[in-house]
């Protein structure tokens, strides 16, 4: 359950970054209020899945899976395509949050 919980923490600050743009500095109803219900999903669910990991581990693989996503939300929301350095950077990232979860010793409470 702490990885589902983790997977909606981090589709809610998917869903409220990615609508940020939209809102128009919060002028636009609908995407304002997806920024503010995707961010409390997010830091409710956040705050449940670091009961059980690492708060550090938790916070890389929620900010790491969630640039990327964002990034590409972006890409296919605002036509806001990363130039070379950007998806370098990214793949960085995806190989940090996947040496974390393969190699570290780091579990949490089971």
């Amino acid at each position: 359950m702490k990885y589902l919980y983790l997977l909606i923490a981090i589709v809610g600050e998917v869903v409220a970054t990615s609508s940020l743009k939209a809102s128009e500095q919060f002028k636009k109803p609908l995407p304002s209020i997806l920024v503010v219900v995707g961010y409390a999903v997010a830091f409710y669910f956040l705050s449940i899945t670091v009961k059980v990991l690492p708060v550090g581990i938790t916070y890389a693989i929620w900010s790491g899976v969630g640039i990327v996503l964002v990034t590409i939300a972006g890409i296919i929301l605002y036509k806001q395509v990363p130039d070379t350095a950007a998806i370098i950077g990214m793949i960085l990232i995806g190989l940090g949050v996947l040496v974390i979860n393969i190699f570290s010793k780091t579990k949490g409470i089971e």
